[in-house]
């Protein structure tokens, strides 16, 4: 299946360029802090971190309308703070505590808001897809013309149940975008060596399914193709799949030295494609805002991420009663 015409850019006012700014900001400075925290053994198990990938979803949330739902795997960090959860909660399930989202008790992988429509990171590769479905699948019941965003990777895109899932949401129209985030590694894989086809999201012309490539690292591309997408959904005519390319400049999680590709090339992404200084150049060419207005966003950022992680050092630990609840015996 040929690619789609890719959406043509919309056109977003100065105000709405400096908000899709500050939420990127937001999640690399964020991201940014839980690495440190981790270096200081005050995150424990694993954390996978969203930087460099920031445009993915701050792009798609933007195409988004009260009620949607969103699912991802264990790279989540990013999604949460996009959907609107508050970083002091993010940030204390990180470091296992009980002011967290799952009470100190899932950490990085495993946390969830009901509020913010948001149904879990998954640590399981793959098994948040039939998830994504499944939500579709109630929207579709209820007749509510809401849309599921269910995330993963291109690494996960190789796994038996997202086709099966393809499969069933093409066969009952659920209103499910597919997003692969294919930042270009499966772990420590190169997508070359284990991806049999260049372009992913074609595999889903075996069920029917339309899809398109999007330029990861372009908020305004994301935004515009995610309004694309959703708008396919909402119409009634099944499921979508957006095929985004991005890229992640830490390793696959924090134990990951990233030997598999050169310091020159993650260097050269930095320098050529960084989503945020791309609208920080935007921003600033287009006469938005100034130097002085972008240290003030900087500088809010900042105050909100430090005080994310005063409140993840602070929050108590779970009580061991903790251990009992929320479990089914």
């Amino acid at each position: 299946m040929a690619a789609k015409k890719a959406a043509k850019k919309p056109n977003v006012s100065g105000d709405e360029l400096k908000e899709h700014y500050r939420e990127m900001l937001l999640i690399r400075r964020f991201e940014e802090k839980a690495g440190q925290l981790y270096g200081m053994g005050l995150i424990g198990g694993f954390c996978h971190l969203y930087i460099g990938q920031e445009a993915v979803v701050v792009g798609l949330e933007a195409a988004t309308e009260e009620g949607d739902k969103r699912v991802t795997s264990y790279r989540d960090h990013g999604h949460m703070l996009a959907c609107g959860m508050d970083p002091n909660g993010v940030m204390a399930e990180l470091t296992g505590r009980e002011g967290g989202y799952s009470k100190g008790k899932g950490g990085s992988m495993h946390m969830f808001s009901k509020e913010k429509h948001f149904y879990g990171g998954h640590g399981i590769v793959g098994a948040q897809v039939p998830i994504g479905a499944g939500l579709a699948f109630a929207d579709k019941y209820n007749d509510n013309k809401r849309v599921t965003f269910t995330y993963f990777g291109d690494g996960a895109a190789n796994q038996g149940q997202v086709y099966e899932t393809f499969n069933m949401a093409a066969l009952w129209d659920l209103p499910v975008v597919f997003v692969i985030e294919n930042n270009q590694y499966a772990m420590g894989t190169s997508m070359q060596r284990s991806t049999s086809t260049p372009d992913i999201y074609t595999r889903g012309a075996a069920f029917g399914i339309p899809g398109e490539v999007v330029d990861g690292m372009d908020v305004l591309a994301v935004k515009a193709a995610g309004e694309k997408a959703v708008a396919h959904c909402r119409a009634g005519k099944g499921p979508y799949i957006l095929e985004v390319k991005t890229y992640r400049y830490r390793g696959h999680s924090m134990s990951d030295p990233a030997k598999y590709r050169t310091r020159e090339e993650v260097q050269r992404v930095k320098s050529e494609r960084d989503p945020i200084e791309r609208v920080r150049e935007m921003l600033l060419e287009g006469k938005h805002a100034s130097e002085e207005d972008l240290k003030a966003i900087d500088k809010e950022i900042k105050a909100i991420v430090n005080e994310s992680a005063e409140f993840s050092k602070t929050s108590p630990l779970p009580a061991e009663s903790e251990l009992w609840t929320d479990i089914v015996a």
